[in-house]
């Protein structure tokens, strides 16, 4: 399921927000090496609940930083 995922978060944010796939790794930072702004990432929260059918509450995402942080809320949902 994991992996599932990471592949999910990875084809919304090369599509969404035109992110080179290489760049789209776990450990990368969202803000720091993604360029997405909070706008972003409330676009992102929209686009994963569509696809996933899982709401993200906003404060479980304030304390995202990294793909993988994504997807590790993504899993406890």
């Amino acid at each position: 399921m994991t992996e599932d995922l990471f592949e999910t978060v990875r084809d919304v944010l090369a599509e969404e927000f035109e992110i080179p796939r290489a760049s789209i790794v776990r450990e990368a930072n969202l803000y720091k090496d993604l360029n997405i702004d909070s706008i972003d990432a409330i676009d992102l929260i929209v686009r994963l609940r569509e696809i996933t059918g899982k709401q993200v509450p906003p404060d479980r995402f304030k304390a995202v930083r990294t793909v993988g942080d994504v997807i590790a809320v993504l899993e406890t949902l």
